[in-house]
């Protein structure tokens, strides 16, 4: 059973886009540590349901056509098909738990 102690030593940021660490994945379960610089984004694009919390900074997190600022512990619940992005304002990190991952490159349901 993997264990990580402090998120701070493991996650990993891009100088053209997100930095993503897999922590985990089968094909239940797909979970990922994303790191962020200000300005930097995740497009909008639709995936399998999926929950986002965030462990630092700020950003703004688009959920079909709703637009909610979430700031270090908010956490965000996609439900299946959902069209979700991520915006950074400030350097932001957040964990992502995806339910059924083959999914997340289908069409919408």
């Amino acid at each position: 059973m993997p264990v990580w102690s402090d998120w701070r030593s493991t996650v990993r940021f891009g100088d053209d886009g997100p930095g993503v660490t897999v922590l985990y994945e089968s094909s239940e379960l797909k979970v990922v540590l994303v790191g962020l610089r200000a300005g930097q984004s995740l497009p909008e694009h639709p995936g399998p349901a999926a929950s986002f919390h965030f462990l630092d900074g700020a950003a703004v997190m688009s959920v079909d056509s709703e637009r909610i600022e979430v700031t270090a512990g908010a956490t965000v619940v996609v439900p299946p098909g959902g069209v979700r992005g991520v915006r950074a304002v400030t350097d932001v990190v957040f964990l992502g738990s995806l339910a059924d991952p083959v999914s997340e490159d289908a069409p919408a349901r």
